[in-house]
């Protein structure tokens, strides 16, 4: 028997759940901050609050016994500051192990130097300009062995 409308079909038989997927490539990198970040976690300073020049890249920071005995009191980046300081390292390293713009990283080791969390080792400018130091560490890394074992070129 001929109908004029569509003809019945039968339901669809149910379908397995999709096998989860991974998720989806990130398109910026992890921990990116937005441009705004930076502005807000220094209250718009470039500076720290006294009247020092602002700490050079190779500075040394190092926590003190104060700043390590505060650290539950600190709250996010300058928490993180003090803990990574606990071996001394400079203020570019501090910056890249904690993925923090450089000036923001000056200007909160400024304000904990201040506080008392933090000590700072200038390097003596004589010394680094010193062009005997420099030669002594071009000697120093020839002298060390490269993967092969084998002393680099000493020319």
């Amino acid at each position: 028997m001929a109908t004029d409308g569509p003809e019945p079909t039968d339901p669809p038989e149910p379908t397995e759940p999709p096998e989860p997927t991974d998720p989806p490539e990130p398109t910026e990198p992890t921990g990116r901050a937005s441009a705004i970040r930076p502005f807000l976690l220094t209250a718009g300073r470039v500076a720290g609050g006294g009247t020092a020049p602002p700490l050079p890249v190779e500075a040394q920071v190092v926590a003190t016994s104060d700043g390590l005995s505060s650290l539950r009191a600190l709250a996010f980046e300058r928490h993180d500051i003090v803990a990574a300081c606990r071996r001394p390292q400079s203020v570019a390293e501090l910056a890249a192990q904690l993925r923090l713009h450089l000036n923001v990283v000056r200007v909160l080791a400024e304000d904990l130097c201040t506080a008392g969390h933090l000590a700072v080792h200038v390097p003596d400018a004589r010394t680094v300009q010193d062009i005997s130091v420099l030669r002594r560490v071009i000697d120093g890394l020839r002298a060390v062995p490269d993967s092969r074992g084998t002393l680099r070129d000493s020319s």
